[in-house]
C-alpha cells in the first residue's frame, strides 16, 4: 500500500511512493499555468474507459500546444502497474498530466518539445450510493473557445469553477448549475447534467463551451440501449425546474442525483438510479 496520503507518482520512467516533486519553480506550466489531466477511475477492481481518459489527456495537451510524449495504450500498462499496490477494493482516482517546461522567445508560448508529464494515483473513496447534491445558479460562466482553452481538461479552467463553488456554498447550495455565455444550462460547476421530463432524457447539446464527457457518453449509450430515448438539445433554467429529476454525471462519481434546483425540489427518480445499475453493469461486463 503507498504511502502518506495512498498517493503513488509515476514520474521520469518510474513509480514514486507519495506525493513526489514532479514540477520546477521556472517550469512553464508553474507560472503560466500550460498544464493539463485527466480523470479515470478504479473501484470494485475496476478501471473503466481508462483507455478513453489516457486517449483524452494527449487530445488536450494539444489543444494547449503541448507535445504529448506517451502513448494511450503505454498510459494504460504503466498505470495498470501502479494499481497493483493497492488494496483489489481500493478506489483510487487516475490522473495523467502534462505541463510545458520551457516557455518561446516571449516566455508565453510552451516549447512544444520539452513537455512534463506525469501520473498520480490518489486513494479516493467514491460517494455513497445514497449520496446527492442540491444546485444554485451562479453569476459565473463557462467561457468560450474564443477566450479560453476550453477543448482541453486545462488546470488554467479550474479557478472559474471554484468560484462557482464558492458562490453556491455561500448560498447554502453543495453545487451550481452554470450556463454558456448565450446564457444557456452547459453543466454544473464540476460535472455534466442531465434532466428528465415525462420519462425521457435531456442533456445540454456540446457547443465547445463545455467538454462532453466521457462518463456523459457511456450514460447515454447505456440509456438508449435500454429504450429511453436521450436528447441533446438546448436548455435553460426554465426546463431544469419542469423537470421530474435532474441528475450529475462524472468520472468521480459517475452518478449523483440532485435534490433541489434553488427552491424546486426533486425526488432521487427511477432514471437515475437505473443509469446507475447499469453504469456498473457495463463496467463489469467491460472488465
Amino acid at each position: 500500500m503507498a504511502v502518506g496520503k495512498n498517493i503513488r507518482t509515476y514520474f521520469e520512467g518510474q513509480w514514486h511512493d507519495g506525493d513526489a516533486p514532479i514540477m520546477r519553480a521556472a517550469d512553464h506550466g508553474a507560472w503560466l499555468g500550460s498544464s493539463v489531466f485527466d480523470g479515470a477511475r478504479y473501484f470494485d477492481g475496476m478501471a473503466p474507459d481508462l483507455d478513453a481518459h489516457c486517449a483524452r489527456v494527449n487530445r488536450s495537451a494539444e489543444a494547449l500546444m503541448l507535445n504529448p510524449t506517451v502513448t494511450p495504450e503505454q498510459m494504460v500498462e504503466i498505470v495498470r502497474e501502479g494499481l497493483q499496490s493497492y488494496a483489489p477494493d481500493a478506489a483510487v482516482y487516475i490522473r495523467p498530466m502534462y505541463w510545458g517546461i520551457d516557455g518561446d522567445i516571449t516566455a508565453i508560448v510552451p516549447q512544444s518539445d520539452t513537455t512534463g508529464f506525469a501520473i498520480c494515483l490518489e486513494e479516493i473513496p467514491m460517494a455513497p450510493e445514497a449520496a446527492s447534491v442540491t444546485l444554485t445558479t451562479t453569476r459565473f460562466r463557462r467561457p468560450v473557445l474564443e477566450s479560453a482553452v476550453v477543448n482541453a481538461k486545462a488546470g488554467c479552467l479550474y479557478p472559474n469553477n471554484a468560484r462557482m463553488l464558492k458562490e453556491a456554498r455561500s448560498k447554502g447550495f453543495s453545487n451550481a448549475l452554470v450556463t454558456d455565455a448565450m446564457g444557456n444550462v452547459a453543466e454544473t460547476a464540476t460535472a455534466n447534467i442531465f434532466m428528465v421530463r415525462d420519462g425521457e432524457v435531456f442533456t445540454p447539446v456540446p457547443n465547445g463551451t463545455f467538454l462532453a464527457g466521457i462518463t456523459r457518453a457511456r450514460h447515454m449509450k447505456n440509456l438508449r440501449s435500454d429504450g429511453v430515448k436521450v436528447h441533446e438539445t438546448v436548455l435553460s433554467f426554465d426546463d431544469f425546474h419542469a423537470a421530474d429529476e435532474v441528475f450529475m454525471t462524472g468520472n468521480m462519481n459517475k452518478v449523483t442525483p440532485v435534490t433541489a434546483l434553488d427552491d424546486t425540489q426533486y425526488q432521487v427518480g427511477p432514471i437515475a438510479r437505473r443509469a446507475r445499475e447499469m453504469y456498473w453493469d457495463w463496467a463489469a461486463s467491460a472488465g
